[in-house]
């Protein structure tokens, strides 16, 4: 199964939506493998937003994502990536579809509710800068044999 990084932004906690996203994800079948709440400082960010540190809102970013608490979260399933980024809209809230998390909360660029890896392959460098491997699990669930047919899940 793919892993793929998600992050409730300050947005998401400080207007209360955690539950309401967390239960987007499970109700359309991906299995959580990770999750924690932490501080994030200038040198995680740094690393994590590096390809926007010329822009002018570079700062912005930064002091926004450091204005409280975030939540990480480590969300498994086949083509997990695509769907998390599908499930969270566009990056512009007032821009992304109803229906999709940031269509849904949010009416802004920054203050968009979450980030999401873009890839398969940026997940797993993500999910390295905010996990150690041993604050991630596998495990079965019940539902699973619910979620996708025999021949998806047969590798």
């Amino acid at each position: 199964m793919e892993r793929t990084l998600l992050i409730l932004k300050p947005s998401a906690i400080q207007r209360r939506l955690i539950g309401e996203i967390i239960k987007r994800f499970e109700q359309k079948g991906l299995q959580l493998a990770g999750m924690k709440m932490m501080k994030l400082d200038d040198d995680i960010l740094d690393i994590h937003y590096a390809h926007l540190k010329d822009k002018p809102f570079f700062a912005e970013i930064k002091n926004s994502m450091k204005s409280c608490p975030v939540i990480v979260q480590c969300w498994e399933g086949i083509d997990a990536a695509k769907v998390v980024r599908n499930m969270i809209g566009s990056t512009n809230g007032r821009e992304a579809l109803p229906g999709t998390i940031r269509g849904d909360f949010s009416m802004s660029v920054q203050e968009n509710i979450v980030h999401a890896s873009d890839s398969a392959e940026s997940a797993i460098s993500e999910i390295k800068r905010f996990f150690k491997e041993e604050e991630l699990f596998e495990y079965s669930f019940s539902g699973q044999a619910y979620m996708y047919a025999k021949s998806e899940t047969d590798s």
